[in-house]
């Protein structure tokens, strides 16, 4: 028998919240207690000197984290954001320099080049993956194309085999911001160590947090020099270092990019449980999926043979011919059967209709830019105005459903009220129809 839709006036499938999703235990309280009770919340020294690279618990979370992501180094930073910065500037982006990224992302990771004095060029990203499409990529690079910025978004990963053909044909530099996927696979590989520089992010959304934090791995030991010293102040440190300092690192800009000792404490407590973590939510989607599938309209997310899927969000692709409404509102009606998660309340319903609005459409890339870069006083030639990504444009205004309603912590009975709530709206679509 039908039952009618919440949004209606029906009865909702859940009333009460949903668990937040909350990794700090007393193990990681227990941490960073232990970092103020010792009084060190900090060691770095903005000079050349060992606590250049800062104090214990950053040194040992760089230690583990690059065993953890099988690379030879890894560089903590005070954010992701500050990681994309750091790791463009010690690429040599700069003025004249092209960088082609994603527009399905948030924004630092298009920005950064900028930053750098570089410009982004917008690839349009594959149907399937959301993530950059090598095709659409190949026929971007030009003279003037320094490098590439990956993002593997949601959790999946790019088809980085066919990216870094290309890069290595053209002598690209490729940074993968795996803020969304840690410890995610792309055909056996772990992300992040397989371009030039990979970058994670300890933001509070993520799969562990610190509150703010990010870190940037890479193999290249020069590459991991010119981090550090954009880390932290290389100005004031590069004239007292031993070594032979070459033009290009004298002229490496530093800023306060640093992690603090009790950030640092708290994600050497959770990074052992990174792993069970991202199974949960692999376990979690699965569940989900069984119970989804029989949906007419929408797609489960196709994980190619070899990777590992992480699963920050679960996105769904919706198809409105089949639905007979528009995803606004299967999305609202699908919301209205639901609650808020704790911790996170005032953000309502943890489903969305699309992800981010295509990055050359916000306000910074519609007018002329002018670059970040010191003694700039003239307006780039660049605009955005004509821009166009079409899979980019249909996934977040047609086709992309995303939520976070699989995360750890949910219970079987959450889950089983999730799908409850896409089943129910499934089978009474004929009521949207206006």
């Amino acid at each position: 028998m039908a039952k009618e839709l919440a949004i209606f006036g029906g009865e909702p499938v859940r009333t009460e919240p949903f668990p937040g999703y909350n990794v700090i235990g007393q193990k990681e309280i227990d941490a960073a207690t232990a970092v103020m009770e010792s009084g060190v919340l900090s060691r770095y020294l903005g000079t050349w000197h060992e606590d250049f690279l800062g104090g214990p618990k950053v040194r040992l979370l760089e230690e583990k984290w690059a065993q953890m992501f099988d690379v030879a180094h890894s560089v903590s930073m005070n954010s992701a954001t500050s990681g994309l910065y750091a790791a463009c500037a010690a690429a040599g982006f700069g003025p004249d320099d092209e960088v082609i990224v994603s527009p399905y992302t948030m924004s630092a990771s298009a920005v950064a080049p900028v930053v750098n004095g570089a410009t982004p060029v917008f690839c349009d990203i594959d149907p399937d993956s959301w993530c950059l499409c090598p095709t659409a990529l190949e026929r971007l690079i030009n003279a003037k194309t320094k490098g590439i910025i990956v993002v593997h978004i949601f959790g999946g990963s790019a088809d980085m085999d066919a990216i870094m053909s290309l890069a290595q044909k053209h002598k690209l530099t490729v940074i993968e911001d795996c803020a969304q996927a840690p410890l995610g696979e792309c055909n056996g590989r772990k992300v992040g160590s397989i371009g030039h520089m990979g970058v994670f992010s300890l933001n509070y959304h993520k799969h562990i947090h610190c509150g703010e934090g990010g870190v940037v791995v890479t193999n290249s030991d020069e590459l991991a020099q010119r981090l550090r010293l954009v880390r932290n102040h290389s100005e004031a440190v590069v004239d007292r270092m031993p070594t032979h300092i070459d033009e290009k690192l004298s002229g490496i800009v530093g800023y306060n990019f640093r992690l603090g000792e009790i950030e640092a404490a708290i994600t050497l407590s959770l990074l052992d449980r990174l792993p069970a973590l991202i199974e949960e939510r692999i376990e979690n989607v699965h569940f989900l999926e069984k119970k989804l599938r029989d949906i007419p309209f929408l797609t489960m997310p196709e994980v190619r043979e070899g990777d590992t899927h992480c699963y920050y969000l679960h996105p769904l692709k919706f198809d409105q011919k089949v639905a007979g409404v528009d995803r606004e509102q299967y999305v609202a009606a699908v919301k209205a059967e639901l609650t808020p998660s704790e911790l996170r309340m005032h953000e309502g319903v943890l489903i969305g209709a699309g992800y981010v609005r295509p990055l050359y459409k916000q306000s910074f890339y519609r007018s002329k830019m002018h670059p970040v870069i010191q003694g700039a006083s003239e307006q780039a030639e660049t605009t955005y105005l004509d821009q166009s990504c079409p899979n980019c444009e249909e996934a977040h205004y047609s086709t992309v459903i995303t939520h976070e309603l699989m995360r750890p912590g949910m219970s079987e009975n959450d889950l089983d009220d999730v799908a409850s709530a896409f089943l129910k709206v499934a089978e009474n679509i004929k009521d949207l129809v206006k």
